[in-house]
């Protein structure tokens, strides 16, 4: 039997970090689908309501950009944030050490939960909550009758993620900011790892103050550099932006990985 990783201790460890990471997981699913549920129900579109169409006369439901994004970095963070807290617990730090499985094997499972689980689960209960929304507007449109509906028909409510998938310029963003969720997760998961306590304020802290000092630190070598010089215009390739967006992020992705790795290793021993 390998060390490093065998499949059959790691299905058993996964079932058995569910048993933690489960009910923390699923209590926080129902939440979030509570809130989603609360603000469709606020903000999506009803016949008696008043300026309920977009520049282009159809059904506004611009909401959904903000609140995807909002409620996205909150879930995958509160929850990332909560997947290594019983390491800085006294009363449970040694009944974790104790599993018996290799440091990898528990990383291995912490990525699965915290990307896998997480992020799917986020995009799952997000897209099924929209689509009744929208299945809901689809069906009642004859009801939203206004002055701007008389010159052109109400086009059918998209999906957010249909509208995502069918627009280029949106897939195009997307791909540039797809490992985004994954940093976001990783830099959580090392803070639930790093610190003992109030893991997530401590972690959110810590990026902001570190976020702020390299942007100082840039800003002042830049200026640092190009003083006294003649300021020109430079036209940047977009394609280009966009797939530095994406390496750098994949990048500091897969260090923090790394690190957490490291730092498992140091509580193991």
């Amino acid at each position: 039997m390998s060390n490093l990783f065998n499949l059959n201790r790691f299905g058993l460890l996964v079932k058995r970090q569910w048993m933690d990471f489960g009910k923390i997981y699923l209590g926080t699913v129902i939440v979030l689908a509570g809130i989603i549920f609360a603000f469709y129900s606020y903000f999506t579109p009803s016949s008696t309501d008043h300026n309920i169409f977009d520049h282009e006369g159809n059904l506004d439901m611009r909401f959904r950009y903000g609140l995807f994004l909002i409620l996205g970095f909150l879930f995958i963070s509160i929850t990332s944030s909560t997947y290594f807290t019983n390491l800085g617990q006294k009363s449970r730090v040694m009944h974790e050490l104790m599993i018996p499985a290799s440091t990898f094997e528990k990383f291995i499972v912490s990525i699965f939960y915290t990307v896998m689980v997480t992020v799917l689960g986020y995009l799952l209960v997000f897209y099924l909550i929209d689509l009744g929304f929208v299945k809901y507007l689809n069906a009642n449109l004859n009801t939203f009758k206004s002055a701007e509906t008389l010159k052109t028909p109400i086009k059918a409510v998209d999906c957010l993620f249909d509208q995502v998938i069918s627009d280029k310029k949106y897939l195009k963003y997307c791909s540039a900011f797809f490992a985004f969720p994954f940093l976001i997760t990783s830099i959580f998961l090392l803070g639930s790892i790093y610190f003992n306590r109030f893991h997530y304020i401590k972690t959110a802290v810590s990026v902001i103050i570190f976020t702020y000092a390299v942007g100082y630190l840039i800003y002042k070598t830049c200026d640092l550099l190009t003083r006294n010089m003649t300021q020109i215009n430079i036209h940047f390739n977009e394609k280009n932006v966009l797939l530095w967006i994406f390496l750098v992020s994949a990048t500091i992705t897969v260090a923090l990985w790394f690190i957490t790795y490291i730092r498992l290793k140091e509580k193991e021993a």
